[in-house]
């Protein structure tokens, strides 16, 4: 349940910077957002199946997306000289939360959380509440 609650929240946050701010998306925010809008729909169905083995797909689509936010977050600290990656670069810093928190540093700590979640999650006995929401017996 709590892979599916970080996942959302990422997914809303995005489409709130892109759609309700109008902050236009460069092509590595594309790249994560590959990884992470799928994670609320497959977390949700698995949860209503309560099938307990889908959490290595969790797994994986996350940590594809941790790797691209890496990248994406150490081109923010350090611009390559070459310019643009596209349309938007993807140095354009939108947006500054108490002065270092940026939207690839948040979309970092989200893929990182799940990743977190996923790992405890494989050591929990497939059948915990931390993972899908039901109790066990």
């Amino acid at each position: 349940m709590a892979i599916w609650v970080v996942s959302t929240i990422a997914t809303f946050g995005s489409l709130f910077f892109s759609e309700i701010m109008k902050f236009e998306p460069c092509k590595l925010c594309w790249l994560q957002r590959i990884f992470m809008y799928p994670l609320p729909i497959i977390v949700g169905l698995a949860i209503i199946r309560k099938d307990y083995n889908q959490i290595w797909s969790f797994l994986t689509l996350a940590s594809i997306g941790f790797v691209i936010s890496v990248y994406h977050n150490y081109i923010m600290l350090f611009p390559p000289e070459l310019g643009s990656c596209g349309r938007v670069s993807c140095t354009t810093d939108y947006f500054h939360l108490l002065g270092f928190i940026t939207i690839p540093l948040m979309a970092l700590i989200a893929f990182i959380i799940v990743i977190v979640l996923c790992i405890i999650g494989l050591k929990m006995d497939k059948k915990s509440t931390f993972i899908v929401g039901e109790n066990q017996e």
